[in-house]
């Protein structure tokens, strides 16, 4: 037998074995999806979560592809960052700087450069996957989103606009010197006692976070608006009666879904959330409300459009596109909340 038939029927071994494994999760015994290392047809990613690292999974797609990105990234506050674990994140349970602070509440001028380089190569491949005209809207915490923003534009994105989530229940982050003063040891008794009376009041410069501000940009159009929505379906935006908010009125960049005030309702609220939507299982550390997901993806998709969340956490967007007939794609690196997701879109169909 000659090399040359030798080399082939090894290839056509090894391509057997390729076509012929099991797309399961090999690490342990937990039934989540995983994708393999081999480019895969779309559809075989389709109304699916897979485990993997979202830029990695992302290369498995074929440019120009997917309809819209919707997502809520890391935000590389206090143990969020791309590399963030849950149940380091759990065992810590406070900030790294001051042992006593909530988690999330670290203050450090890298995470906007960390940020940056990260969400860099995130949206370098969200770009390639979109098709023309599709519409990427990414979350963001307030003192991060001109990090965000920059690398999202920085990749080729055109920045149309920041739309603001409102929300009335959040957690004061501001605090009090106090804790500080106690400890600090050049003082006594008394000199503590006058300093804390001094800066009764007085708090570190952080306001009650009321908005999660979104970045909305879009990935140029080939031609003219209507010969790229013929080609592609994006481009456009849904003004019909589903996206109407409060009492019928024109989608804005204010979006609330509680209700706050009369005049405001009646402007900006999309349809309440269902109090058990989250699910008294989900763990997740920061759930977005359906009806938010459903309202965003609605204004830029068409039904059956595929709508890609590269951090899907515990399953949001892939709810609110089942119920607003759309079909989506999901990446995460946690098993538990792949596994909380499944079972939400299970019982969101039920």
């Amino acid at each position: 037998m000659t090399n040359a038939s030798l080399n082939q029927k090894l290839l056509l071994f090894i391509i057997s074995v390729i076509n012929n494994k099991m797309i399961k999760n090999t690490y342990t015994d937990e039934d989540v999806f995983v994708l393999p290392r081999t480019p895969l047809n779309l559809t075989d990613m389709l109304n699916k979560v897979s485990y993997g690292e979202c830029v990695d999974m992302m290369k498995k797609i074929s440019s120009n592809s997917i309809d819209m990105v919707c997502t809520d990234p890391p935000y590389f506050l206090d143990g969020l960052g791309d590399d963030w674990n849950k149940e380091s994140l759990d065992k810590k349970g406070s900030s790294d700087v001051v042992g006593n602070l909530p988690k999330g509440m670290k203050f450090d001028r890298n995470q906007s450069k960390k940020f940056n380089e990260f969400y860099s190569k995130v949206s370098s491949e969200v770009y390639r996957i979109l098709k023309p005209g599709g519409a990427f809207i990414s979350f963001s915490s307030p003192r991060l989103y001109h990090s965000m923003a920059m690398a999202i534009e920085d990749a080729g994105f055109e920045i149309r606009d920041m739309l603001g989530w409102i929300y009335t229940q959040s957690q004061v982050k501001a605090f009090s010197q106090d804790h500080i003063i106690e400890k600090d040891k050049r003082l006594n008794a008394e000199q503590k006692k006058l300093l804390k009376e001094t800066c009764n009041n007085w708090k570190t410069p952080q306001l009650k976070p009321a908005i999660e501000p979104m970045c909305l940009a879009v990935k140029p159009i080939e031609g003219r608006y209507i010969d790229n929505f013929q080609k592609y379906g994006t481009g456009l935006m849904n003004t019909s009666e589903e996206t109407k908010t409060g009492g019928g009125f024109f989608p804005s960049n204010i979006i609330t879904t509680d209700k706050v005030e009369e005049s405001m309702d009646r402007v900006f609220l999309v349809s309440k959330p269902n109090k058990t939507e989250k699910g008294d299982y989900n763990t997740h550390l920061s759930v977005k409300p359906v009806s938010l997901i459903s309202h965003l993806v609605k204004l830029f998709t068409k039904e059956d459009a595929i709508v890609l969340d590269p951090f899907m956490g515990s399953g949001t967007t892939a709810v609110a596109c089942v119920q607003s007939k759309r079909r989506y794609i999901g990446f995460d690196i946690n098993k538990e909340y792949i596994k909380i997701t499944e079972r939400r879109i299970k019982e969101s169909a039920s």
